[in-house]
């Protein structure tokens, strides 16, 4: 499976163990429509081991722990189930640990789907999978949202009440280095003397490490992403990438092509939108045409995504520019790309190309849409030899 990715379950009980190099620690949320728990009883781990419909069963170390989900006995309400998973080591990330979640029929262990969250870094938890009702069919969903506080950030996330031990003898906030935020299941009493621990406070909405629209205009550094989201609710209107560029010698025009190329969720190419092909997905992605000489001010081309009527096959966006010339891109000056709110024409997020290679194209931005239904926004600046959109598919669908 690839992020975003969902299969129809044809049994009504899986397991989903989750491996890595290192030790993982495995838990699952029952949540309802509002994306929360009805109470902490729906936080499933290993203090807490059996919920309604949902048990853990831990791997002793020498297994991977796992979740079983009877979809015939969760409760009425519960839309969703979310498996996560977090390494064992206190504040260990998961740089360079490509942990592996694996879908089984519980009852015969056959494989239903795998699935490897890609380009993980900073993570200290990660919600791995989902089952979900959908239209009265449980469905299996690929996810790898990141957290990078621990699961105290998905679990505050999904509304469970997070505690934490009272320290002994520590050093005051101010006097030692930030630490990660403590991990949830550790509030659990260990003997029947433990005494009260008080309630950490909420984590904050930055949790995922993301940033948001909230704060007004974004500029982004290459591979910087910024979750398109503003007030809490996901933008899904109709925006706007505006390119542009300028010629790097005067008087030498510069010949270029941004295009748009759209993918499924298993990375499949759906079509592209370039100079050649204004329209596609039935009009909720157009081009504004071709400008063959780079001069002027402003955005050279302009493509408009209608985000909310984009067909929900539709999960990844690259855009692209390309010399179909042969100029390579160190003669291109001031290239740079912006995502603008298409209703008011305010600039939402910009990116500006600092660095050039002697290549014939480059991947400027991507647009992910995450199983929560938002969309994020990354920048790329990642040089193709490739003159023509059709060269660029296979590289970009690699970047997803």
């Amino acid at each position: 499976m690839t992020p975003g990715s969902n299969i129809p379950l044809p049994v009504s009980r899986v397991t989903v163990d989750v491996t890595a190099p290192v030790r993982l620690d495995v838990s699952s949320l029952l949540l309802t429509a509002d994306g929360k728990v009805r109470s902490d009883d729906d936080f499933i781990f290993y203090n807490q081991p059996t919920g309604p419909g949902v048990t853990y069963r831990s791997g002793g170390g020498t297994a991977p722990d796992a979740i079983t989900i009877d979809t015939a006995a969760v409760p009425p309400g519960i839309e969703k189930i979310v498996v996560t998973a977090s390494p064992d080591a206190a504040g260990q990330s998961f740089q360079g640990i490509e942990p592996t979640a694996t879908i089984r029929n519980a009852d015969d262990n056959a494989i239903l789907a795998a699935f490897t969250p890609p380009r993980l870094g900073t993570e200290t938890a990660l919600v791995i999978v989902e089952v979900y009702l959908r239209n009265g069919v449980w469905k299996a969903r690929a996810v790898g949202q990141g957290y990078a506080n621990g699961l105290a950030g998905i679990a505050t996330d999904f509304g469970v009440s997070v505690e934490e031990p009272t320290p002994a003898a520590q050093p005051t906030p101010a006097a030692q280095p930030p630490a990660p935020a403590a991990d949830p299941r550790l509030s659990a009493p260990q003997s029947p003397a433990a005494p009260p621990v008080p309630p950490m406070p909420p984590a904050p909405p930055a949790a995922t490490g993301k940033i948001n629209l909230d704060k007004g205009r974004v500029s982004l550094q290459k591979n910087q992403t910024v979750s398109l989201v503003k007030g809490g609710a996901p933008l899904l209107s109709k925006v706007q990438m505006g390119l542009g560029w300028e010629p790097a010698f005067r008087g030498k025009d510069i010949d270029l092509d941004a295009s748009v190329i759209a993918y499924g969720p298993q990375r499949n190419h759906i079509d592209s939108c370039y100079f050649g092909k204004l329209s596609i997905v039935n009009g909720a992605i157009k081009h504004s045409g071709d400008n063959l000489t780079g001069e002027g001010g402003g955005d050279d081309e302009v493509i408009t995504v209608d985000l909310g009527r984009l067909p929900q096959e539709v999960t990844g966006l690259v855009f692209t520019v390309n010399s179909f010339s042969g100029q390579k891109f160190t003669e291109v000056a001031k290239a740079y790309c912006r995502l603008i709110d298409a209703s008011s024409g305010e600039e939402l997020v910009r990116f500006d190309l600092t660095n050039a290679e002697a290549q014939t194209g480059v991947m400027m931005a991507k647009l992910i849409k995450q199983f929560s239904g938002e969309w994020d926004m990354t920048a790329m600046g990642n040089f193709v030899k490739s003159r023509t959109v059709r060269g660029m598919v296979k590289p970009a669908a690699e970047s997803l």
